[in-house]
């Protein structure tokens, strides 16, 4: 089978599952990957023959596109703000939004000093790692309740070459981080059960849901007790960063000021969804 072949083989394959525009970026990012080969490349090279374990990958592929796993689960990494990471079941898939909350930071810290950050939640590792990379006189701290998700985040510290400094804890049962520190971001879980029904089934069937979804009662549960945290272990001048639910941007808000921090500010993503907030012990 020729290159040119097996491209329509997957534009007729997966026409009834995603848009066709979806499918090509599918196609040309497994060939990225496994052939090594670029859009041009591929345009180059139309008429190749593949071998067979070639032809095994891309239908092994195929076979589980059409079962709707994430393509970046698939290829088994993802890049985030200029990195590569490694993603698996056992981690979410890093999103744009993140990526702007990354760049809110950077853009929120005097870069010479030297500063200590905690992420909470940390997952793959992408805000932690990211912030290391880019902040090389700070000292990053990262924990997660998941022992798998933080082997994973570890092996993105060693293959992006920085040093983050991991540890499994249940912030939920945490009475103390028995440390101070400059920044204090997290991506905690925030989707309500009741929105679930917007929720891809890519997603829904496939990333962890440890670290997607809250009760319904109960949405703000990590925000509630994550600030509580901060306010004894942010250092003065200290700032707290959140990614949110972008329906609940107000209630967000409402709750951190009730909790006397300062200089609030409630900032949109580039969808214009309310998504990140930033505040100030």
């Amino acid at each position: 089978m020729t290159i040119s072949e097996l491209k329509n083989q997957y534009t007729l394959k997966l026409s009834s599952l995603y848009p066709s525009e979806e499918t090509l970026s599918f196609f040309y990012l497994l060939a990225q990957a496994h052939l090594n080969m670029s859009k041009i490349d591929i345009a180059l090279n139309y008429n190749h023959i593949l071998n067979e374990n070639n032809l095994v990958y891309f239908q092994n592929a195929l076979t589980q596109l059409k079962k709707e796993i994430p393509i970046q689960y698939i290829i088994g990494n993802t890049e985030f703000y200029g990195l590569q990471f490694k993603v698996n079941e056992n981690v979410l898939i890093p999103r744009p939004e993140t990526e702007e909350l990354v760049d809110w930071i950077l853009n929120s810290v005097n870069k010479n000093e030297k500063i200590k950050i905690l992420d909470i939640g940390t997952g793959s590792g992408c805000i932690a790692i990211s912030l290391a990379k880019h902040l090389p006189n700070a000292e990053v701290f990262a924990i997660d309740v998941s022992e798998k998700a933080l082997k994973t985040a570890k092996t993105n510290a060693e293959t992006n070459k920085v040093t983050v400094n991991f540890l499994e804890t249940n912030i939920l049962e945490t009475s103390s981080l028995n440390n101070f520190f400059n920044v204090i971001v997290s991506n905690p879980p925030y989707v309500r059960e009741q929105e679930k029904q917007e929720i891809k089934p890519n997603v829904l069937e496939n990333e962890p849901h440890l670290a997607l979804f809250v009760e319904d009662n109960d949405a703000l549960i990590f925000y509630n007790k994550i600030a509580d945290l901060a306010k004894n272990s942010l250092l003065k001048n200290g700032l707290l960063f959140f990614e949110i639910n972008q329906y609940l941007g107000n209630e967000t808000v409402e709750l951190i000021q009730n909790k006397n921090f300062k200089n609030i500010e409630l900032k949109k993503d580039f969808y214009r969804n309310d998504r990140m907030i930033k505040a100030s012990i």
